[in-house]
């Protein structure tokens, strides 16, 4: 029989993961010393988010058999571990109250299912060079607050040898992220549904060139994350501190052909790719992790939670009963606002 695992045990595993940057005691949250304890905000009144990494709620004495690591909670990850025998779920994005679980309070659910809930985000991001690898470069450089703005990241890397140009990164991030299969599950989906109109965010959001050619040689990187903060001027000043860059990836969030930053990339001689959508981090960061966990962890299960996002017309959503339906609630009770029945 193996050893009882527990939810403290789980957390001394992502201890040991992120090389210290756990919340262990009221301290760290309050000191200052774990710099990876901030504060997001945009200044919107009330939205403000702080970042705890480790456990977020649970018994620390709790028994952990099965163990789900997922990217953002949401309360599909909750109904999801709850009918499926999960004790703990590792989020890769900050949790809170109400936001990831369904306008509700965290802890009234996830005791509900007797659930755990840990959160990593800034504590796990420059852990390792996958997400420079997937792209088809090494890292030699990597700045987790670029310009003094934390979450800002930078990767500079030289493209490896079996990735020559840029249409061998392009094919290396299909070839990674299994988008025939993606593209395979899209068509399936339509063609059951009867909709050719449905969208999918993995196929929506694939690798795409925006400034160059395939034919294009790739040396250096500039690695860049638009969503974070990332700026004309930053990318400006790496191209200053690495001259030698000849192409920038933009990956996790995306940019169109019109922005300020594929703007200065032509302006500075640079191809532009637009890689990974944040979609894919599930893949890029999650998936070691969930595979580290189980390495340190060997007595618990543990899974993987995906999300699959589609968008599509109304007129072909579900069945005609839940459509009748829908449009007898919106005409009798949000259109006209009558609020009695009839």
């Amino acid at each position: 029989m193996g050893a009882i695992i527990k939810v403290k045990d789980v957390l001394n595993a992502l201890d040991q993961i992120t090389g210290g940057r756990c919340v262990k005691q009221l301290d760290d949250i309050f000191s200052g010393k774990n710099k990876f304890v901030v504060m997001k905000s945009s200044h919107i009144p009330g939205k403000a988010c702080m970042e705890l990494p480790g456990l977020i709620c649970g018994d620390l004495e709790a028994r952990v058999k099965k163990l789900a690591v997922t990217m953002t909670l949401t309360e599909c990850n909750i109904e999801l571990a709850g009918a499926t025998g999960v004790d703990a779920i590792v989020a890769h994005h900050p949790i809170v109250d109400a936001a990831n679980s369904g306008g509700v309070t965290l802890k009234g659910y996830l005791t509900l299912y007797g659930l755990s809930v840990f959160e990593l985000h800034e504590a796990f991001h420059g852990l390792h060079p996958g997400i420079a690898y997937i792209h088809g470069h090494k890292a030699f450089r990597v700045d987790i607050a670029y310009g003094n703005i934390p979450g800002n990241i930078l990767y500079v890397g030289r493209a490896l040898a079996e990735v020559p140009t840029i249409g061998a990164v392009l094919d290396r991030l299909n070839e990674f992220m299994g988008m025939q299969e993606e593209e395979k599950m899209l068509l399936t989906e339509k063609n059951v549904r009867n909709c050719q109109d449905i969208c999918e965010t993995n196929v929506a959001t694939g690798g795409q060139l925006l400034v160059g050619s395939r034919e294009n040689k790739v040396g250096t990187v500039i690695h860049i994350f638009p969503h974070t903060g990332f700026s004309v001027e930053h990318l400006a000043r790496a191209k200053q501190e690495h001259p030698e860059a000849d192409t920038v990836i933009a990956s996790i969030s995306r940019v169109g052909k019109d922005s300020d930053l594929v703007k200065k990339a032509k302006e500075l001689g640079l191809n532009f790719i637009v890689g990974n959508s944040h979609a894919m981090e599930i893949l890029e960061n999650g998936l070691p992790l969930a595979i580290a966990l189980q390495k340190i962890l060997p007595e618990v299960e543990v899974v993987l939670f995906r999300e699959r996002i589609t968008s599509t017309p109304l007129h072909k959503v579900g069945t005609n009963a839940i459509r009748n339906y829908a449009d007898y609630i919106s005409r009798q009770y949000l259109v006209t606002k009558n609020r009695g029945d009839e």
